[in-house]
């Protein structure tokens, strides 16, 4: 069954289903999740076929367990578009969103979406999981562009399937040792504007704590 024979499958298969205990498996992930079933879930509730679930593996729960990000809220987009167009739209939208975002990605998006991260959301931390519960399970952690450099570092990391995390916009789990990456910029803006000014610009961007960035300033201004 999939996105294209969902109906005509059901439609055989319907006297079955009232007749025998029916199961959905999927050969890969959970079903629904970015898989069919949905429209034979509905089938079934609207015709008082009574449905269960008995969660199986699942990439989604996965990445958010591993990504080492907040996961009280979060919400689940699917797949990436395939344009580049359309992944920097979807990406401007996630820029302000105040809840962990998880997206699967195939290994021909991937360096264009960290792009469109790096450029977007900036030094926001993300998590790209390659091959989840496989033997070649690995999980990249950082800010956009150091992902992207890490795994850029050997062709065989753009192999695979990738669940991609993406830290909310209010997070308070920001790695303050990520300023060094604005330092030649600090340095600039420390000889043209007040350290209260840059201050309020850094944390608008950042959401890095103010009294940490007026002490690296500091620090900064007598080096």
């Amino acid at each position: 069954m999939h996105d294209y024979n969902e109906h005509k499958i059901i439609n055989q298969i319907k006297n079955l289903l009232k007749s025998k205990n029916c199961v959905l498996i999927s050969d890969a992930g959970s079903p629904l999740i970015s898989d069919p079933g949905y429209n034979l879930v509905q089938y079934c509730i609207v015709n008082n076929i009574r449905v269960t679930s008995v969660p199986g593996p699942s990439s989604v729960i996965s990445s958010l367990q591993l990504s080492g990000l907040p996961i009280s809220e979060f919400v689940f987009f699917g797949f990436v578009p395939k344009s580049k167009k359309k992944i920097e739209e979807l990406v401007k939208n996630i820029s302000q969103e105040n809840r962990t975002c998880v997206f699967f990605v195939s290994n021909h998006k991937l360096i264009v979406f960290l792009d469109c991260l790096e450029n977007i959301v900036g030094n926001r931390l993300i998590s790209i999981c390659k091959e989840l519960t496989k033997v070649n399970e690995f999980v990249f952690r950082g800010n956009p562009g150091s992902v992207k450099n890490k795994i850029l570092e050997d062709k065989e990391n753009i192999k695979g399937e990738f669940v991609a995390v993406i830290d909310r916009q209010t997070s308070k789990n920001q790695d303050f040792d990520n300023i060094e990456l604005y330092n030649n910029e600090l340095k600039k803006m420390v000889t043209k504007f007040s350290l209260t000014d840059i201050v309020e610009i850094v944390h608008k961007f950042t959401k890095i704590n103010k009294n940490k960035i007026y002490k690296w300033l500091l620090k900064l201004k007598n080096d």
